[in-house]
Parts: C-alpha cells; structure tokens; sequence
C-alpha cells in the first residue's frame, strides 16, 4: 500500500497526480483491503484540506424543455421525446426556491438551465436573487457555450461561478464539440469566475484511462471543485437501458480525485450523494429541483427525496461541519 501512502503525501503537499499514479489507483480492486484503506486516507485527507468543513450545492432547473442537442443519457433531447409539457420557471418561482435553500445552509445556488437559454434573462434573474435573497452564498450558472463578452458581464452581475465541463466521450454521446466545451472552461478561468467541473456522466462503459485524461483536463483550467457524477439511466433515452454504475465504484472514484487533485481542486463533490462517498473524500452534495436531466419529470421539491434538512444530516453524519463560508 505504499503506492497509496505516497498518493496521501502528495496530496497534503499540494502536487497532482500524474495520469499513471491516477490509473493506478482506480485499478485497485473494489472491496479490496486496499480500496478500504485508499478510501480511508482520502477521507482524512478530505478532512485536513477542507477543515472539516461540508458544502450543500442547491440547483434550480429553470426550464424544463426539449433540447435541440440531444444527448444520448439527457432526457432533454428533443429526439426522445420524452418532454410532453414544457415548463419555464418564474423568476418568481426561482428566487423563492434560492430563499429555502439560502435559509437551511446552502453555499451554493445553481441556475441550470438548457443549452439555449437567454443570458440576459439568466442575469436579471440574479439581479433579483440578490435583492430578495440576503446572505453569504454564491451564484453559479450551468447554461450553454460562453465567450469572455458574457464570462465578464456575469463577474459585473455578481455571479461566482460556473458549472461546465467536457463530459465523458464528448462528441460522441453528445454532438458537441469537445473543443467548444473546453473553450467555455478556457474563457471562465480567464474571467476571474470560479470554475467547476465534475468528471461526468460515469457509466460503466468508461474505463479508467478516460477518468485519467477526463480529471487532467479539468484541473487544466484550474477548477477550484470537482469530484464524479454517475450518469443515470434514464428510460426512453439511448443509454437508458445500459447499467448504473455502482455506489462502490462512484466512491473509490472519488477516493482517488480526492488525492489526485493537488492544491488546485478544493473541494470534490459527489452526485447523487451517498454515504460511502462522503466517507471517501466528497464534501460537496447537491440539492436540486425543477427541471433536472436525470429524470422523466419536472420535480416540485426535491430529486430523489434529498431535501436540505436531509443532505444537513448526511453531512453531518459524515464528519463535517455543514458551512456556507
């Protein structure tokens, strides 16, 4: 194990893992003596880096509407039709959503929204969050392509963060162009706004070589959080019939970028969260409602049951203080 050792020492001195240190500790095998102790030392890791202190990420689905992109594991895609009656939250709707998640310890709030959604409304949006909304959390947007024009007017507006990544086979189960993913990632970091990425969508057709060059690229444009998210099954879409990947599996994941990631990622996040993953190095678990593209429908509270009050508790369970500073 001291493979594993020298991966703890590297990660408490702030240096990154190299594509081959990363593969080698994914390929540890699962419920091995050594998959328990790499857990165990990632989680102690976790705890030193991060103080001890736990992040609730809360997202807001602002539309729930067919997508013109049509990703194979998204239920947005236009193709599938499985978006029968669109909804468009109120900015109304929305700010409402931000003050519950705001008044029970969210840090962040999200604004996910499909690939075409306008900017100009997004930041008014935000405009009125900040008026209505009174607290020390930060704005993050997940939307479409971004240039610098728009990355600077969202650091004018108040917004912190973005969420983006280049997912798993990009270009391949999406018809994005890798390049165009990793430029938006490109043209955040350059703004001053801070940027997340999480390797994403994991299924079990992606092998560990992908994670490796997934993970790298992220820590590329310096994004201050990551972690895994698992790509859910979604019926009536093409991957709705292929495999979840496993709870185990997803938390070893997590294991392994939480030691990988130098003093460039801070935090990792896990999605959907589990108590195994917590308790292998994630700090950051997501709280979200409206339109959400791991689901058939337009969810009025919470996906999958995991309100505020429960995600306080998971956290805590695990060890950490629920902060929003």
């Amino acid at each position: 194990m001291n493979f594993i050792e020298e991966a703890k020492e590297k990660a408490l001195q702030g240096i990154s893992l190299t594509k081959e240190e990363i593969i080698k500790l994914l390929e540890i095998p699962l419920g091995s003596a050594e998959d328990k102790y790499l857990r165990k030392v990632a989680y102690d890791v976790a705890m030193k880096k991060s103080s001890g202190k736990g992040y609730i990420w809360s997202a807001v689905g602002a539309d729930y509407a067919p997508c013109l992109m049509n990703c194979k594991f998204c239920s947005f895609g236009e193709k599938w039709n499985i978006v029968k009656r669109p909804v468009h939250y109120s900015t109304k709707q929305i700010v409402e959503k931000v003050r519950e998640f705001v008044e029970k310890n969210a840090k962040y709030v999200v604004l996910r929204t499909t690939e075409f959604y306008s900017i100009p409304k997004l930041l008014e949006i935000v405009k009125e969050i900040r008026k209505e909304v009174k607290g020390d959390y930060e704005i993050v947007f997940n939307t479409g392509e971004l240039d610098m024009t728009i990355s600077n007017l969202m650091v004018e507006s108040g917004v912190s963060g973005v969420y983006h990544a280049c997912r798993l086979r990009e270009g391949t189960d999406t018809p994005f162009d890798p390049w165009d993913r990793k430029n938006t990632m490109n043209n955040v970091c350059r703004s001053g706004l801070n940027l997340i990425s999480l390797v994403e969508p994991i299924g079990i057709e992606h092998t560990n070589e992908e994670f490796a060059d997934n993970f790298l690229e992220i820590m590329k444009y310096k994004a201050v959080i990551s972690g895994a998210m698992a790509r859910i099954p979604v019926p009536g879409t093409p991957l709705g019939d292929v495999e979840k990947i496993s709870d185990s599996r997803i938390a070893q994941i997590i294991a392994v970028l939480r030691l990988a990631g130098g003093d460039v990622v801070k935090d990792i996040c896990v999605h959907p969260a589990t108590p195994e993953a917590l308790k292998s190095g994630a700090n950051i678990i997501v709280v979200e409602t409206g339109a959400i593209p791991r689901d058939i429908n337009c969810e009025k509270d919470s996906w999958h049951g995991l309100d505020m009050d429960k995600a306080n508790v998971l956290l805590k369970e695990a060890g950490y203080k629920v902060a929003n500073k």
